[in-house]
């Protein structure tokens, strides 16, 4: 991958040269990590298809996330662009195929530093008219973060009529993270929407992470509150060196002027903020869903997830409802942390990603 910023880092890292609320804590060096990641896509193609196209998430680099190395191969050319959130992507495009799949593999070295502000309330203020005109994407619902009576009404009684949107934010997380249960800690029970749905978070008081951050990003929204999905992936310590899916995770910056975009992690912040029993339908899917593993009730972890984020993770995409580039048929993207596959004009899901990642000793690569 050719260095520099792309469009969405060149975003997200606007808020390190501005946090004049949101400094660095003093006499805590934060921490870094490194790592080697592949990504293996594996996309079946059906008998007689006469197109098959791939759009793949790459990594984003940022402030915090250095890549370097990076490569990607293919059955077939692989060319990159831009979507219209600002996401640098892979494409490949197959015409009148005759394999039974299309294989993409892409390789990269990830230098990350975790993420550390203390955030100061005083720091900021309400938006200006022409703050919230500038801001404008980020105050839009999408097709699964909606804003109806009933987000209103609930941001509404959460918030109380405060304007610092850190307080506001804070009063939004706060509530999430006390209100949802991440449903992994009773898959008996609960489960999670397939498309991360604000709507069936609010309803059903449950989901997974990205149906956390929806319903924070629904009700940020209604309550004036610029905000955005980032989507990544969390390098789990026990899943070092091995080759499987991995999933993927997502969080939140919301915008705060003067001070600019702040990180969260409602969902984490539910793992380890509230007191649940381990058992044995549990206890691995609990440990997977966090970052370093899970070491049991840590009520520290809710101030911390509030602009706060790990080392241990990767950006592959910001926002919902993609546009791509060259142009995709069928619809809107609902977003973009593995890869979207269209065959002859229709969304496929028929494809296997493969997620492998081997951390490395700082300041070494893959090829030391």
């Amino acid at each position: 991958m050719q260095r520099g910023i792309s469009p969405i880092g060149a975003v997200l890292s606007l808020f390190i040269g501005s946090l004049a609320g949101a400094q660095p804590q003093m006499g805590d060096r934060p921490k870094e990590a490194a790592f080697h990641v592949k990504n293996a896509f594996v996309v079946k193609v059906p008998q007689g298809a006469h197109r098959v196209r791939v759009w793949f998430a790459v990594p984003q680099e940022d402030a915090y996330s250095v890549i370097t190395n990076f490569s990607a191969t293919s059955d077939a050319p692989v060319r990159y662009d831009w979507d219209s959130w600002g996401n640098k992507e892979g494409f490949v495009e197959v015409r009148t195929p005759a394999v039974s799949e299309i294989r993409i593999t892409e390789e990269f070295d990830l230098k990350r530093t975790e993420m550390r502000n203390k955030i100061d309330p005083s720091g900021t203020r309400p938006l200006t008219d022409a703050e919230r005109l500038a801001l404008s994407r980020y105050l839009q619902p999408s097709t699964y973060v909606i804003v109806n009576d009933q987000v209103r009404a609930t941001a509404a009684q959460i918030v109380g009529g405060e304007t610092n949107p850190i307080l506001a934010a804070r009063k939004l997380y706060d509530w999430t993270m006390q209100n949802i249960d991440y449903w992994v800690k009773d898959p008996d029970h609960l489960k999670a929407s397939p498309m991360g749905s604000s709507e069936y978070c609010l309803g059903r008081k449950t989901g997974n992470c990205t149906d956390f951050h929806s319903l924070f990003a629904s009700l940020a929204i209604a309550s004036g509150v610029p905000a955005r999905m980032i989507y990544g992936s969390l390098l789990k310590p026990p899943l070092n060196g091995m080759a499987v899916d991995g999933s993927y995770h997502c969080w939140i910056e919301f915008y705060a002027p003067r001070v600019g975009w702040i990180p969260l992690d409602a969902s984490l912040a539910n793992i380890y903020g509230k007191q649940f029993d381990l058992t044995e339908k549990n206890t691995n899917l609990v440990e997977l869903t966090t970052a370093a593993g899970y070491h049991g009730y840590d009520p520290s972890k809710i101030d911390y997830y509030f602009g706060n984020l790990a080392e241990r993770r990767v950006v592959w995409s910001m926002g919902r409802d993609l546009m791509m580039q060259p142009a995709q048929e069928d619809g809107p993207v609902n977003s973009l942390p593995k890869a979207y596959v269209e065959i002859d004009g229709k969304a496929s899901s028929d494809y296997t990603r493969t997620f492998t990642y081997k951390e490395l000793s700082a300041g070494t690569s893959a090829s030391d």
